[in-house]
């Protein structure tokens, strides 16, 4: 069952339809979040949910309903789904565009069942693809993500592109990257990067774990020397890379820090559940 919420009414997903006139159509304008549930609570519903605001506002975008308004609604939707669900909120940018700004905007929200990577994802890890080009307006948790499909086909067993520009390591194309090398956990720093909600809980549990977390780009020529890398996300969690481009990853196998970061993550996850 999948249901989407639009114009004030919960509808299932295949009767939804958005006016052909929508700048989310007609030029790619639009912001939206991803929220998994655990045990039917979603996690971190505020952190997201005010990241949907911050993106909508540097989009100048205007929120179609208050954010405690919008959280109301997602806590509706997750009670008439009976599976853990994928919650996607999503601000359009509406008809109009006055004065540099869009002042109509349309919400939609999307309910579907919840599918994880496959377990053999994180039992072997994955390959990344490094491209010479960063994410257009890193702040902003945009619709478009027209790059990070067509530039996979660029290495088509790629499981995601790697943005690093001018060799300098940011983020994947759904994911937040992070690289262990001389003993320190190194992601790139929020001026960089979208503040990835799960990038913010791995990096809290790090420090409690007592690693040296570095936030910097980490960078390509410091791959041949890592021990370990991996991405992260709502939806895969934690995922092992093992290899970015033609180069190896420690010994090519997922790594002890990701698998006990991983392990780590689910077992404390409660604590970030609302």
């Amino acid at each position: 069952m999948s249901l989407c919420y639009m114009n004030g009414s919960f509808l299932p997903l295949a009767e939804a339809a958005l006016p052909v006139s929508d700048h989310i159509i007609l030029r790619g304008v639009g912001v939206f979040e991803s929220i998994c549930t655990f045990r039917k609570r979603p996690l971190m519903l505020t952190p997201h949910l005010t990241r949907l605001g911050r993106s909508a506002e540097k989009a100048s975008i205007a929120l179609p309903l208050p954010l405690d308004e919008i959280k109301a609604v997602v806590r509706e939707g997750i009670t008439r789904m009976d599976v853990e669900c994928l919650v996607r909120p999503y601000i359009t940018g509406g008809d109009i565009f006055r004065e540099g700004s869009f002042p109509a905007s349309r919400l939609f929200i999307l309910f579907e069942k919840v599918v994880k990577p496959a377990p053999e994802v994180y039992d072997r890890g994955v390959m990344l693809y490094p491209v010479d080009q960063g994410r257009t307006i890193p702040g902003v948790k945009s619709v478009d993500y027209m790059f990070s499909y067509s530039g996979k086909s660029l290495q088509k067993d790629a499981y995601e592109i790697l943005y690093a520009p001018e060799g300098e390591i940011t983020e994947a194309a759904h994911s937040t990257f992070f690289l262990i090398v001389g003993g320190k956990l190194v992601t790139a720093p929020l001026s960089r990067v979208l503040k990835g909600t799960t990038r913010e809980i791995i990096l809290q549990l790090a420090r409690e774990k007592g690693m040296d977390v570095e936030e910097r780009c980490p960078l390509l020529s410091e791959v041949p020397s890592a021990t370990e890398a991996f991405i992260t996300g709502s939806v895969k969690e934690i995922v092992p890379v093992v290899k970015i481009g033609d180069l190896a990853v420690g010994d090519g196998k997922p790594g002890p820090v990701t698998r006990s970061l991983h392990q780590t993550f689910l077992e404390e996850i409660v604590r970030w559940l609302e």
